[in-house]
């Protein structure tokens, strides 16, 4: 798109809202086409419901190309704004049967909300989402905790309220600001710096998070200073005739820093040291450090100080996630910032838990048409001890000679935690809650749940990935601290009813709801006196937080006992940004690339037969074959993922002179087979992968629950 900015853009008029306002906090960039005499506000562009990005980011208007923009234009003058009630009006509501359709002005002016984020959702003031909170007695106001003013704790389309910190509250416009300022990878909550819950509550209501970098790390050497070396000697009688700033490199007049503070200096003369190695510290630090008696400890750790070291070596423990759009001030802050906030990775984490692993060992006898039961049996096994390394053996109770052979364990907690997903314990479709099952609470289920999930974890078992937030935040923050969602409702009279009070447009509707369902409000003891329309929401969120939170208080404390086990809760709550990867996501999709890289090949394999292999890995990603990625990996290792702590041992691949190939996965092996054809390499992985996962399918389908 040819740009030019001239003297009078403010008074050219954006196509679609017909306003001149120059305005990007609210309206987005206001960008103009003199070529194609175009003026556009990004968001009023981005909003619009009928056009979709087309081309590539650098045509059009940010991949906006003119001629859909021409159309929208002309599709939406059809259109009559219902707050203006002029003509344009090329947003509509996405709520089902709302024919609500407006400008992206007249909509902020009505307190509508446009998420920008997946497809561009635009709601009017009457099916907007709200916040849903915990109930909380509020006495006083509270203030925003970005500009400080007072502000009433009641969420509300201007007031809105961390999804991570309960008493984190802020203005709409102010949260606004700050996102733009701040981008996707600095934006998150100023109480407990939390990002990824934060922004996706900060979406789903309206906030726009620009996929860029801060605005303080655009400066050009904004951090500039922070690269430099502190050069000045500052002992009381300096020798150097030079002058204290005088720094002469490999000589006894180059300046040492102190290698507790680095903001003091020394001549090496000026202080006889020998050589640039020793180490120094200034008045003040030597005082505190003499004081706290940690003086020699101290003198054994010093910092990194030569001036040959790069900056990349100063790093903590991990790096930025946004490198490439780093500039070198920006890299220099993220020293700091890395310095103020320890974190962790999983892998790291639950490799530490593992080393509570005894060599002693335990032997699982399971059978896998009855895992639930055969795994419950051993687990409450007086003998069996969690920090045992387990051993599974695989028997049939219909084998009368009662023999068994050796199981992968691997194999056998992927399918403890793929039946733990879909037992009658958790309820709702992907992301799950707890269940109130009252015979599960009496044979104290919940609590073995959480202990095999722990188990699980520490040695070496898959990543569950089916909590939902909300059990995640009760496990971390504790319920009195956790806001249930309207999606943790999988009762579908509840959430009838939730969605009969909260669609209530007036006291007469929401009192007639009221009486509609008085017998559940009171068997729940959420019946409470309405004064006005806007205690709907509080009624909502006592529902949900029974519902969802309270009614099931005794299984969550049976649950999270469970949990406890090796110590895997106390990691939980110490880094829930680390685990919340692993227990409320599933893992990434395999590619060709993961498991070409992940199976390691011997050194004396047929080269032929390892190209056929990374070519049916290419056909099995594109969907030209009948097996999946997964199946390959089921195949060879029992395990449809890969474990947050890798396999052991690690996948390997041999090539071996038979018709079809054999997943040995004891060992995590794949033998391939050798053939004088890629065709015939294919027919033949297909067909025993298949085959063999269907057998093993149906050998354990007849049985469906515990």
């Amino acid at each position: 798109m040819s740009e030019n900015k001239s003297d009078d853009s403010q008074n050219l008029a954006c196509v679609f809202c017909r306003k001149n306002d120059d305005c990007p906090n609210k309206y987005g960039e206001k960008k103009i086409n003199e070529k194609w005499n175009l003026t556009v506000h990004y968001y009023c562009l981005l909003m619009s419901s009928g056009i979709w990005q087309r081309g590539k980011e650098e045509e059009g208007v940010y991949g906006f190309l003119i001629e859909d923009i021409r159309k929208e234009v002309n599709r939406a003058s059809k259109l009559k704004c219902c707050v203006c009630k002029r003509s344009g009006a090329s947003i509509g509501c996405v709520a089902p049967r709302c024919k609500r359709s407006y400008h992206f002005p007249c909509g902020l002016q009505r307190e509508c909300i446009f998420q920008f984020t997946g497809n561009f959702a635009s709601f009017c003031w009457n099916h907007r989402p709200v916040q849903i909170i915990s109930p909380n007695n509020y006495r006083d106001s509270l203030p925003c905790t970005i500009c400080l003013e007072f502000i009433e704790p009641i969420p509300t389309y201007s007031i809105l309220r961390s999804p991570c910190c309960k008493n984190a509250w802020f203005h709409r416009d102010c949260l606004q600001v700050q996102a733009i300022n701040a981008g996707m990878f600095f934006f998150r909550c100023t109480v407990c710096n939390n990002s990824d819950i934060f922004q996706e509550e900060m979406l789903r209501m309206g906030i726009h998070i620009p996929e860029k970098d801060a605005s303080w790390e655009l400066e050009e050497n904004a951090y500039q200073e922070l690269l430099q070396h502190y050069e000045r000697c500052d002992v009381r009688r300096c020798r150097c005739k030079e002058g204290r700033e005088y720094n002469a490199p490999d000589s006894k007049w180059e300046i040492k820093r102190c290698q507790c503070c680095g903001s003091s200096g020394t001549h090496l003369a000026c202080s006889s040291l020998r050589s640039w190695e020793q180490n120094w510290e200034c008045l003040e630090c030597r005082s505190i450090l003499y004081n706290s008696g940690d003086f020699q400890k101290a003198k054994k750790h010093a910092l990194p100080n030569s001036n040959s070291m790069g900056i990349n070596d100063c790093l903590l423990e991990e790096s930025s996630p946004k490198l490439l759009k780093q500039s070198p001030g920006a890299q220099s802050k993220d020293l700091l910032r890395q310095g103020t906030k320890f974190r962790r990775d999983i892998s790291t984490i639950l490799i530490e838990l593992g080393f509570q692993i005894k060599k002693k060992t335990k032997k699982l006898y399971i059978n896998k048409a009855n895992i639930w039961n055969s795994a419950l049996d051993g687990f409450k096994n007086k003998t069996f001890n969690p920090s045992y390394t387990i051993e599974v053996a695989y028997i049939n109770e219909n084998d009368n000679f009662g023999r068994e052979h050796l199981g992968p364990k691997q194999e056998f907690l992927s399918l403890l935690i793929q039946h733990l997903e879909n037992s009658s314990l958790f309820e709702g479709s992907l992301s799950k809650n707890l269940s109130l099952n009252s015979q599960a609470l009496k044979e104290n289920l919940y609590y073995e749940a959480g202990k095999m999930l722990a188990i699980s974890l520490v040695h070496g078992g898959p990543s569950p990935g089916f909590f939902s937030k909300t059990l995640f935040n009760c496990l971390v923050y504790g319920p009195e601290n956790t806001q249930p969602i309207f999606d943790d409702v999988s009762d579908f009279d509840v959430a009838q009813i939730i969605i009969r009070i909260n669609t209530a447009t007036n006291m007469a509707d929401l009192n007639s709801a009221i009486n509609q369902h008085y017998n559940y409000l009171e068997l729940i003891g959420c019946l409470k006196l309405i004064k006005t329309l806007g205690d709907k929401y509080h009624l909502v969120n006592d529902i949900l937080f029974y519902h969802v939170i309270k009614r099931v208080q005794a299984p969550f404390e049976s649950f999270k006992q469970g949990l406890k086990t090796l110590g895997v809760l106390e990691k939980i709550q110490t880094y829930p940004e680390a685990f919340f990867s692993i227990l409320c996501y599933k893992p990434e999709t395999l590619s060709a690339q993961v498991l070409s890289d992940l199976f390691a090949a011997h050194t004396l394999s047929d080269v032929q037969t390892l190209g056929f292999w990374n070519t049916y890995l290419q056909t099995v990603e594109g969907g030209n074959s009948a097996t999946t990625m997964e199946d390959i990996l089921i195949f060879a290792t029992g395990c449809s993922s890969i474990p947050p702590t890798g396999f052991k041992p690690t996948p390997s691949i041999e090539c071996l002179h038979m018709d079809f190939p054999i997943g040995n996965k004891c060992n995590n092996c794949l033998a391939l087979p050798i053939t004088n054809s890629y065709k015939e390499f294919q027919e033949n992985m297909d067909f025993a992968i298949r085959n063999t996962l269907r057998l093993e399918k149906e050998e354990t389908s007849h049985y469906t629950g515990h």
